[in-house]
């Protein structure tokens, strides 16, 4: 006949020899979460070279956006610089026929001829 103290030996000592009743809850594993967002379910590493070729396609843009930029004003400086230097030779040669108009006038009058005489 069995005793109530050889039916303890058959229970555990502790908390850790014992046995959960779930039977149903075999092991723990983790939650899956359908719903979640895709940030989730990436690796860390994966999301770090993502984020690096991000980076690295942004600096680019920016850099083909800045030589762009120059390059724009770069032609704009130089159409400037046109612009200037024909307004200079035009400029001087007003001056100049101005200038040769008043010379003119200045030979004429030595020479005696004015609007009334020999126009």
């Amino acid at each position: 006949m069995a005793t109530p103290c050889d039916q303890h030996k058959n229970l555990a000592a502790s908390a850790n020899g014992r046995v959960s009743g779930k039977s149903w809850k075999l092991t723990k594993s983790a939650t899956v979460r359908s719903q979640s967002s895709a940030g989730h379910k990436t690796k860390w590493h994966a999301r770090m070279e993502k984020t690096k070729r991000d980076h690295a396609v942004r600096k680019l843009e920016v850099e083909l956006k800045q030589e762009k930029q120059a390059e724009k004003r770069r032609k704009r400086e130089i159409t400037l610089q046109r612009q200037r230097a024909s307004e200079e030779r035009r400029r001087l040669e007003q001056e100049m026929a101005v200038m040769g108009a008043r010379k003119a006038a200045r030979l004429r009058r030595r020479a005696g001829r004015t609007k009334k005489i020999n126009g």
